[in-house]
């Protein structure tokens, strides 16, 4: 029996190195040759092929219209009226016997005028005047024009009572949602939002975890993190845009030889493999391979429909590493995975076989001794 008991034990000590559980993927075998199903690029990141990666280079905005992203937010804001809108009309006459009072006579207000849905509204004398997409200059003199040969040297003053067609609607997870009026000092996207209270989850409205969608006559022209436009990425607005904030947090996975592995939230705009590594407590001092660092990143099929996932591996015994780790760009979703060192692997077999030794020395000694021989 005690042969037996050899050979199941020496047959499980020298299975022990390969039955041990690991911490992830042989990382020796990862090659840009891959046939398998997933494809994927291995590039080993030093000063020259991080540069399309740096964290100036930011790759987590969805969709973009440069047009909209690119113009400025003008001081100044047209007012262009619209169905909806209420204007207050008068018309004044220079001397008595016209049509309309002097301006020393009272009845020069022809009262509130809403412009209709064909974009006129009805003056007395003049009849329907067109002023959609006109602004208020431009709606006086399109009236002075129709009064000419009936009125003595009219004066024509228009005023916006309530304004319908220069508001933003915005919606979704803020404070108070609802509509705004760009006459009002709503310049931009991220001032409708500060209208309407800012983000409704979170005190911080620096934080990134919510997502912008900015719809303009019924198409979407921008799908973007709240922290860009905070950084500058502000676009400006027009009356009829539609504002929706929503929630889209933003995490990464850090496992293996670090003091703290898990999901790890992207708190702010850009984050570096530096940062992110330090968010997970740093390396392990004593199971780490500080040359084995490896970032998983899955293909995005939206943005690179033709192109294969990656693996960036990076090598932090070598000195310009670190600046090479601040410069590239972690992205939501990415894995950062750290190897353990070849020494934590043999001294991990070493353990096993001793723990394996023990237990059969533990067993032996509990059987019969009948059974020993």
């Amino acid at each position: 029996m005690s042969i037996h008991l050899t050979v199941w034990a020496t047959s499980l000590i020298l299975g022990g190195c390969q039955l041990l559980p690991g911490d992830g993927p042989k990382m020796s075998r990862a090659s840009p040759d891959s046939l398998a199903p997933l494809p994927y690029d291995v590039i080993d990141l030093d000063p020259t092929s991080v540069l399309p990666y740096r964290t100036t280079a930011h790759a987590d905005r969805s969709t973009v219209d440069r047009s909209i992203v690119d113009r400025p937010a003008s001081a100044g804001r047209k007012v262009s009226v619209g169905p909806g809108d209420v204007l207050k009309v008068r018309i004044l006459e220079a001397y008595d016997g016209g049509i309309f009072p002097t301006a020393q006579k009272t009845g020069a207000d022809l009262g509130s005028q809403h412009v209709t849905d064909t974009g006129t509204i009805s003056v007395p004398f003049v009849g329907d005047v067109n002023v959609r997409g006109l602004d208020l200059g431009q709606i006086e003199q399109r009236i002075l024009e129709r009064l000419k040969g009936k009125a003595q040297e009219p004066q024509v003053i228009v005023e916006l009572l309530s304004d319908q067609s220069n508001t933003v609607m915005v919606s979704g997870d803020v404070k108070t949602p609802g509509r705004f009026s760009v006459l009002d000092g709503t310049r931009s996207v991220a001032d409708a939002i500060n209208r309407a209270g800012g983000p409704a989850s979170v005190d911080n409205l620096s934080s990134p975890q919510f997502e912008v969608v900015l719809r303009r006559r019924g198409n979407v022209a921008l799908t973007a993190q709240y922290s860009d436009l905070l950084s500058g990425r502000d676009p400006a607005i027009q009356g009829g845009d539609e504002i929706v904030v929503r929630p889209n947090p933003r995490t990464f996975t850090v496992l293996g030889a670090v003091l703290k592995s898990g999901n790890v939230a992207i708190d702010k705009t850009e984050l570096s493999l530096l940062e992110a590594l330090g968010a997970a407590g740093g390396l392990n001092d004593i199971r780490a391979n500080k040359s084995g660092i490896f970032v998983f990143r899955l293909n995005d099929p939206k943005t690179e429909p033709n192109g294969h996932s990656t693996i960036f591996r990076l090598d932090l015994m070598q000195p310009v590493s670190v600046f090479v780790a601040q410069q590239f760009n972690i992205r939501a979703r990415d894995v950062v995975y750290v190897t353990n060192a070849p020494i934590y692997e043999y001294d991990k077999a070493l353990t096993s076989l001793y723990r394996t030794v023990s237990v059969y020395g533990v067993m032996k000694d509990s059987l019969p001794s009948a059974l020993s021989y």
